[in-house]
């Protein structure tokens, strides 16, 4: 049957390849998640070099790559507007912004790990 979904390693090739276009395309069309990415990658050798253990290391890191998944998420609920059609909506609108919400209070999660590890780091608990 055509319609048969896949398993095992063909369905796990297939969700790398949809996974590596969805990359693709959120970085050639979405400017923030380029910057948030170019970002993250410059804060992983500080968030090594800063976290004194390894969960603080990985705190620093994961907390970087939080923001990046909520950005994906957010462009999704974007996408998925605009296809609903180009007119002005309210709930499109509402869509819209609470997306924009949620990227920026995940900046909040880095941001208070970041300093909450940069004062351990110099009080030296």
């Amino acid at each position: 049957m055509a319609n048969q979904p896949l398993k095992g390693l063909e369905r796990l090739r297939a969700a790398w390849r949809n996974s590596s276009v969805g990359f693709r395309d959120i970085w050639r069309d979405e400017e923030a998640f380029r910057l948030e990415c170019i970002l993250f990658l410059v804060s992983i050798p500080i968030a090594v070099w800063l976290g004194q253990t390894a969960a603080a290391t990985a705190l620093l890191i994961v907390s970087g790559l939080f923001v990046l998944i909520v950005e994906v998420i957010n462009s999704s609920i974007e996408a998925a507007i605009d296809r609903i059609g180009p007119e002005r909506h309210e709930l499109s609108r509402k869509a819209k912004d609470l997306g924009s919400l949620a990227v920026l209070m995940s900046t909040f999660v880095p941001g208070i790990t970041w300093t909450a590890v940069i004062i351990d780091r110099l009080i030296g608990t």
